[in-house]
């Protein structure tokens, strides 16, 4: 059979969820799964990123990661989507990107898909759980099978989020455990794709 298909699709700032993004790849790729990782388009007025030289320099810092497109979802048997939460929400870029899948839904081709999230916030309480909800929202639509981590690994327990992997990012750089269990989730979500893919070949 055919390795699954693995795309990593995320929005980040200032480095915070491109480290998560990073760790997800790995914990794919590891799984034995084909990895795209890719950024969405960014479109903050350059005056705005300027303002803010964490900002600036993570966008030269990242300026080599190939920008996502709608066919990375079509090519995917599993997409794991990153992104920081702005009010209890997805950032607008990657927002922007998803309903740039409009014609792809209505295909079908959104369908049938695993999805899982992952994100960062600037604290604990600064809206990581709606964020990770309202991204399944769009996955429900979609009709989409959402694999989240739960508790389903010790890790879990130690992180402490059963939506997805979350970051707060006032401490500084997502910490090993956090990386880990953003190796975990992908692992899970892979591996839960390659049984879904098994399962319809046979």
């Amino acid at each position: 059979m055919e390795p699954v298909n693995a795309a990593i699709i995320y929005y980040s700032a200032t480095g915070n969820v491109h480290a998560l993004a990073e760790a997800v790849a790995e914990g794919a790729e590891k799984a034995g799964a084909e990895v795209r990782l890719r950024k969405v388009a960014e479109h903050a007025p350059q005056a705005v990123i300027d303002a803010n030289p964490a900002w600036a320099r993570h966008r030269e810092e990242t300026a080599d990661v190939p920008v996502a497109a709608v066919d990375d979802i079509a090519w995917a048997d599993v997409v794991l989507f990153g992104t920081p939460t702005r009010f209890g929400t997805p950032a607008s870029q990657l927002k922007a990107f998803m309903e740039s899948a409009g014609p792809l839904w209505r295909e079908g081709g959104l369908a049938d898909k695993v999805y899982s999230a992952f994100m960062a916030s600037s604290t604990a309480h600064g809206g990581q759980e709606a964020t990770l909800l309202a991204l399944g929202h769009v996955f429900h639509h979609w009709g989409g099978i959402i694999v989240p981590p739960g508790y389903t690994d010790p890790i879990q327990f130690r992180t402490g989020n059963p939506y997805g992997t979350s970051h707060v990012a006032g401490g500084g750089p997502p910490a090993d455990v956090t990386l880990e269990a953003a190796r975990y989730q992908a692992r899970r979500a892979v591996t839960t794709a390659a049984a879904l893919k098994k399962g319809r070949a046979a």
